[in-house]
């Protein structure tokens, strides 16, 4: 609902003058600043000097738009003049009259937060917006209509005091322009100090990271290498050990056995260590082969059962295999997952004195299957969750002396999963027990090294293009995925300057826009998007941690999320303002996930 302030008619240059006190005080009325006042009152004085020079004469409308905080300031001009020739040269800032016209419109443009233009051989009108901020008060009809009352009471004294506020405001600016340029003067100095410090950090850290690289690589090669050299005698260790304990070349005595015992106890342990250390580092050194078979789950785990079982020396614990209805093929490397599953029951009956290890499996619709072990054992604090997955690293509890381990387990099983193209995770409670899942393709695709090299330009791809306006590599990555198998393809920007590049050569369909980009106006491009008529076809959907959705939808975007933006709701968003048909499915999925997390 708009709620109108006054009119005005523009017929000579007293009237561009009582148009332009009259934005000034209306924006007054409207609780903008000092500075907006001036941006307001100098943007309707250039366009209504236009129409008093262009037209000959022509009207200004002041209204207020919205009825709840933030309200919009809406200023109309109109006339009926020959119009504006070369409008697209103007808007571009390519264009300026003998006169100076180009100038004051967009000089205009600028000043205001929405700036709308038509212009044919029947005239111009232009429409500007104003936001008004938060604090202002909500104005209604009666408030509009008293300070209406207000205005026509004032004297009409307009030429001397305009001019003499005119030269206020001048000087307020020059005052404020000075300030400003001692400031950035400052801060240039401090900048250049702060750059020269950066500078040899950075040199700093390039050397201490060139020295670490180095040193990681020389540890992989080694562990690598000597691995297998261990292995040797710790084999002949234990072979001569169990050759001892069975009595092979005479009988022992009581001490003797014990400590033949121990000899094959620590080699086992020291055999197991130098196991777990050439998995690593064969996977670091980049030499662990995937070798990827079709097989069943079911066989899998029938065999991790025979296995396990025996393992089982309490009948206060229970190992539990719990499989989907419908069996699942996997082509896959089957030892790898074996070997984490293995891991991860291991640790489950180490730290678990009484009740139940369960093993789950489940796939999700992309095809990922999930392997996880749920256990009732001690829990892992909050703090701990990350650092278990680090080398050498072990969490204190009571159990730890009953037990062996090097901490090489769970980083392996991480390993081993990225591996496989697939990641580990983990939940626990202190107390209550702990899960621990794997997820990994259910197909494995190895990667072709003739097609890497396959620029990506040359590959046809059909699908609707969609441009990504997103400065953070991680969302960027992250909206790939989202389109990867959908009816829409990314076209990656990561600044406006380069969406501007890209534009003719990619033709997106729609644009995901962010709105905090570093150092750049996204508001100021998706008005100017609109106003362009080449491109306001273009549907824009904002997804940004900036909670303005009034307006982002002023500004023409035609939909509006908060971060973090979900995969379904951006699919269906697309489909519908492009007009494609999809998984109906997503929908559903999107209302269940916002619903979760409203609970």
């Amino acid at each position: 609902m708009a709620i109108r302030f006054l009119a005005l008619s523009i017929e000579n240059e007293f009237d561009v003058l009582a148009a332009r006190q009259r934005a000034r005080d209306i924006a007054a009325i409207c609780g903008l600043a000092l500075q907006d006042q001036a941006r307001v009152s100098t943007s309707v004085s250039e366009l209504a000097r236009n129409v008093y020079n262009y037209a000959g004469k022509g009207r200004i409308e002041y209204s207020i738009e919205g009825t709840t905080v933030p309200q919009l300031l809406k200023i109309v001009i109109e006339d009926k003049g020959p119009g504006i020739p070369h409008i697209k040269e103007v808007l571009s800032g390519g264009y300026q009259s003998p006169t100076g016209m180009g100038l004051g419109v967009i000089g205009a443009k600028r000043l205001m937060d929405r700036f709308d233009i038509t212009t044919n051989s029947g005239g111009t009108t232009i429409t500007l917006h104003k936001f008004l901020p938060a604090t202002a008060p909500l104005l209604t009809p009666t408030m509009v209509g008293s300070s209406i009352s207000e205005l026509s009471d004032l004297a009409p004294n307009i030429s001397l005091s305009e001019v003499q506020h005119q030269n206020r405001e001048l000087l307020r600016t020059l005052d404020e322009l000075n300030a400003r340029q001692k400031e950035l003067l400052s801060l240039t100095q401090e900048l250049e100090d702060t750059n020269r410090g950066v500078v040899a950090l950075y040199a700093e850290l390039d050397e201490k990271a060139s020295h670490l690289r180095r040193a990681d690589e020389l540890k992989s090669r080694f562990l690598s290498n000597m691995s297998h050299e261990f292995r040797t005698p710790l084999n002949s260790i234990r072979a001569l050990a169990k050759l001892l304990l069975d009595r092979m070349d005479g009988d022992l005595t009581t001490e003797q056995e014990v400590q033949v015992q121990y000899i094959l106890k620590g080699a086992v342990s020291l055999s197991d260590l130098v196991n777990d250390l050439l998995d690593i580092a064969k996977i670091e050194a980049g030499k662990t082969e995937i070798k990827p078979t079709t097989f069943y789950v079911s066989e899998m785990i029938s065999a991790l059962r025979g296995m396990l079982k025996p393992l089982l020396v309490s009948n206060k614990l229970a190992l539990n295999f719990t499989l989907p209805e419908q069996d699942i093929e996997m082509y896959q490397d089957e030892p790898k997952i074996s070997q984490i599953l293995r891991n991860f029951i291991s640790n489950s009956l180490k730290f678990t004195e009484v009740g139940s290890i369960d093993v789950s499996v489940s796939i999700a619709k992309d095809q990922c299957v999930t392997f996880s072990v749920k256990d009732t054992g001690l829990g892992i604090a909050p703090e701990y969750l990350e650092l278990i997955f680090e080398e050498f690293s072990q969490v204190e509890n009571h159990l730890q002396k009953g037990v062996k381990g090097t901490g090489l387990g769970l980083p392996l099983c991480k390993n081993l999963a990225t591996l496989l193209k697939g990641k580990v995770a983990v939940t626990s409670t202190l107390g209550e027990g702990s899960t621990f899942s794997v997820t990994v393709p259910a197909f494995y695709k190895a990667i072709n090294p003739v097609e890497e090299v396959v620029p990506a330009s040359t590959v046809a791809d059909e699908r609707l293009p969609v441009m990504i306006i997103e400065d953070e590599a991680y969302e960027q990555l992250l909206y790939e995925r989202y389109l990867a198998d959908s009816e829409f393809r990314v076209v990656p920007a990561r600044s406006l300057r380069e969406a501007n590049a890209l534009w003719s050569q990619a033709r997106p369909a729609a644009v995901l826009l962010d709105i905090l980009l570093k150092g750049e106006d996204s508001w100021r491009w998706l008005a100017d998007l609109k106003q362009d008529e080449q491109r306001n076809q273009v549907p824009v959907i904002i997804a940004s941690s900036v909670e303005d959705e009034r307006k982002g939808l002023a500004l023409g975007a035609d939909a509006y999320f908060h971060k973090p933006l979900l995969k379904a709701d951006l699919l269906a968003s697309l489909r519908q303002l492009l007009g494609v048909q999809g998984d109906d499915t997503q929908a559903e999925d999107s209302t269940t996930l916002r619903h979760k997390e409203a609970q």
